[in-house]
């Protein structure tokens, strides 16, 4: 059973009759034996307080630990979250893109359609004033649409805009 510096100070040695002990010296040595005892004890305490101060930063330490790991897994999670969604858009944005340039094409063949038409429109309209007036560029007036479109292959010069909208053809 240990003892404690007080009990080391309190002890009492009994005296033999013939056999005794010098007092001073044994006194002397009790002292520095409690006195050492006592250093250690309180070498002991501090170092249990210090342990339990260390536990208590070790916990600290190993709940951060986890907070970090989770805050770590989460980042990671989101990160992938956010290149997943931005994929996803990008793919949304391909996807119109292409849809809109499906679109554009679509109406640029329209346009082109109509402005073909509006061409043999005029062409044949050229041709028939040409014709009223017996003058059809390139000696004889074209038989058809197709043959007005195919034998006029340069372009007709025009003039000035008059103030009805109607441009003067250079003659």
């Amino acid at each position: 059973m240990p003892l404690t510096p007080v009990e080391i100070r309190h002890i009492e040695l009994k005296r033999a009759w013939l056999r005794g002990y010098r007092r001073k010296p044994v006194d002397q040595l009790l002292e520095d034996i409690a006195d050492s005892f006592e250093e250690v004890w309180r070498e002991r305490a501090d170092l249990s307080d210090r342990l339990e101060e260390l536990e208590a930063e070790a916990a600290k330490h190993r709940e951060l630990e986890a907070l970090l790991r989770s805050t770590l897994v989460s980042a990671e999670r989101a990160a992938q979250d956010m290149k997943e969604q931005a994929r996803r858009e990008s793919d949304l944005i391909v996807q119109e893109a292409h849809a809109e340039s499906r679109r554009v094409t679509r109406e640029a063949a329209a346009e082109k359609r109509r402005l073909e038409e509006d061409i043999v429109k005029i062409r044949a309209q050229l041709r028939a004033a040409f014709e009223s007036l017996g003058e059809w560029p390139g000696g004889k007036p074209a038989q058809n649409d197709e043959e007005a479109a195919t034998t006029v292959t340069r372009p007709t010069p025009v003039g000035e805009v008059t103030d009805g909208g109607i441009r003067k053809v250079a003659g």
